[in-house]
């Protein structure tokens, strides 16, 4: 039975491989078939994404090239209409910007760049763009002009653009300013490697406002500048720090300008001085807005040889402005004025022989009542301190003064709402009625709550209540004034900034654009008219922002702003810096913001420093940064 078992088994064994020949083969070719066809797939998919990706990068190449052009031919508009108008004096009589410079701005235009243009010439990136001539593409017109100030004539004729002096008599009351609104449309046609095109149009209005200074001498705030440099020789071997510089610039001396970087000057830059310093290798002195191989972009104009700024004396009106709200006496406040006017929070008079420190109000106390009134326009410090500025939690009106001497504590609470101002030091706290404000010095008459805060030594520390809050209120318009140094070791920030501090935080707009709805009134005036405006920053993030005008300023004075401390990241100054001096402010990053108010109606924080300017024997048109509000962006390639 075994051996019948073997030879069953041998025999179904012989017999398999008959059944089952060629089947490896035709698996083999199934798989081979199989992968064949996985790698054409592959190769059409990776075929057809290159494809894909190839038009799409050729079509966004030409888009950028397109909207590149966009920008270019607007700025050019803005330049060409800039450019039209008179550098440095003007006709008082006739308006700055001529009849027919929308359609010469245009036709230059087109014709720089109505043929295909690179956007980047010479580089390394072949897209192209060209301005489409065709009126009803690219246009620009002149919609509105408007004129402040200037005389009506007798027949009712008012000043205007095309006639802004009707009634011959404008020597009485001058014109004062011109605002033209241009229209515009600009479409650009972009080219890439490839055989796509994008077509843009960008269209809305450009608005500028000129500002006339007339020939004879104008009392202007320091504020005004967003820069002003006393002390400045040309090639002293400096140069000024490159980037975007906003706000009205001038200085006593020439500037110096290098090769680190590029330049661009958003408002009128001046000197005294006939020349400019160009470093490159070596400096040379040149009387024009370029050389050596170096061109700033003075959008308003660089006008030298002006005359001379004279500059503030001293700081006696800002510290008689504490005690009598006007400040104009022009002469040294004296102990017995200081007597007079001031009490401390238990209502003791300042001392007549003089104190060595002390925070002091000037109040009177009714004899018969008790009641104290407020009668001047401020805070009076005696002595070094440290200042603190501060918002109540939950009041939307009062603002907070903390200051300490020699470990004591003094805190003024000035309440616009409640017309209260309260002064606390230790268990001791006195309400007076009334705030501090600020008064005509011709008429006595109050002009606005505002208010000095007077130190009478150095502010060892000025700071807002921590970083990144606000520590200057809405209805706050403060001058702090030190007679010695101001140390600043923290933010001090507006709670409603009046200007943008980056591009496109309102859509297509520039940064140091004022930011509608933020207007308050609110205003920080920083000066020392002999110490320099020290930084110590203590914030972590190495931080810093001040929402002020910075003056370190007087006639024999040597101030500047300084870094005394750490190296700060970045430092942001919402306002302008004003200086004797340009001294090292150890930042790695420094912008400046002009708070454009104050080139509007004399806006400037209370009792600030001012002079008297006078024009080179005419009336100069100060053209502020152009304002660019954009009304329809279309991509019209499907269009076409």
């Amino acid at each position: 039975m075994r051996h019948h078992s073997y030879f069953s088994l041998k025999n179904s064994n012989r017999k398999r491989p008959r059944r089952e020949r060629g089947v490896a083969l035709v698996t083999s070719l199934l798989l081979l078939l199989m992968l064949v066809a996985i790698s054409l797939t592959l190769v059409l998919s990776v075929s057809s994404d290159m494809l894909i990706n190839g038009y799409y990068r050729n079509y966004r190449g030409s888009f950028y090239a397109s909207d590149s052009g966009l920008n270019v031919a607007r700025q050019a508009m803005i330049n060409g209409i800039l450019a039209a108008a008179p550098q440095g004096n003007i006709n008082p009589n006739a308006q700055p910007i001529p009849n027919g410079t929308d359609a010469n701005v245009r036709a230059n235009v087109v014709g720089a760049y109505g043929a295909p243009t690179p956007v980047n010439s010479g580089g390394s990136w072949p897209e192209r763009f060209q301005v489409v001539n065709d009126p009803a593409q690219t246009f620009l017109t002149l919609a509105t002009c408007n004129v402040t100030g200037g005389v009506t004539a007798a027949n009712g004729t008012r000043p205007s653009c095309a006639n802004p002096n009707p009634s011959g008599n404008n020597a009485a009351n001058p014109v004062t300013g011109y605002t033209y609104v241009y229209n515009y449309q600009v479409t650009t046609v972009g080219e890439s490697q490839g055989s796509e095109v994008t077509t843009l149009s960008d269209a809305g209005t450009l608005t500028f406002n000129a500002a006339i200074v007339p020939a004879g001498p104008v009392q202007t705030s320091f504020a005004a500048w967003g820069m002003f440099i006393n002390a400045y020789t040309v090639c002293d071997g400096s140069t000024l720090v490159p980037g975007t510089i906003t706000g009205p610039v001038f200085t006593n001396g020439g500037w110096n300008f290098g090769n680190s970087g590029n330049y661009i000057f958003t408002d009128p830059v001046g000197s005294v001085s006939s020349t400019a310093g160009y470093q490159n290798g070596s400096c040379q002195a040149i009387g024009g807005p370029s050389g050596n191989g170096i061109s700033p972009t003075f959008q308003a104009g660089f006008n030298m040889g002006a005359p001379p700024v004279p500059l503030p004396q001293n700081d006696y009106n800002q510290k008689e402005a504490v005690l009598d709200s006007m400040g104009n006496s022009g002469s040294a406040v004296t102990n017995a004025q200081l007597n007079a006017a001031l009490r401390n929070v238990s209502g003791t008079p300042y001392p007549a022989g003089g104190a060595a420190s002390g925070v002091y109000l000037p109040y009177t106390v009714n004899a018969q009542t008790g009641q104290k009134t407020f009668t001047g326009g401020g805070i009076y410090v005696e002595g070094n301190a440290n200042v603190t500025l501060s918002i109540p939690a939950g009041n939307s009106t009062a603002q907070i003064y903390t200051i300490v001497q020699n470990g004591v504590t003094t805190t003024v609470t000035i309440d616009d709402g409640t017309n209260t101002t309260t002064i606390a030091s230790g268990n001791t706290s006195t309400t007076i009625n009334g705030v501090p404000t600020q008064k005509d010095p011709s008429t006595g008459s109050v002009t606005r709550d505002a208010t000095m805060l007077y130190v009478d030594g150095s502010i060892t520390s000025l700071s807002g209540p921590g970083a990144g809050q606000a520590g200057i209120q809405d209805n706050t318009a403060l001058t702090v004034t030190a007679a010695g140094n101001v140390t600043v070791t923290g933010d001090i920030i507006y709670k409603s900034e009046p200007v943008t501090t980056s591009q496109n935080q309102i859509p297509n707009t520039p940064a140091d654009t004022l930011i509608p709805g933020n207007d308050h009134g609110q205003v920080l005036g920083i000066f020392t008219a002999t110490g320099d405006v020290q930084l110590q920053n203590s914030q972590s993030s190495g931080n810093l922002e001040i929402d002020a005008s910075v003056a370190t300023i007087s006639q024999n004075g040597t101030g500047g702003i300084v870094n005394t401390g750490a190296g700060i990241n970045t430092l942001n100054i919402v306002g302008g810096r004003i200086q004797n001096n340009i001294k090292n402010i150890g930042a790695s990053h420094r912008n400046v913001f002009f708070d454009r108010r104050f080139a509007q109606g004399g806006f400037a924080p209370p009792w600030f420093p001012a002079t008297t300017v006078t024009q080179n024997g005419a009336a100069a048109a100060n053209f502020a940064a152009p304002t660019v509000s954009h009304v329809q962006w279309m991509n019209k390639t499907s269009y076409q």
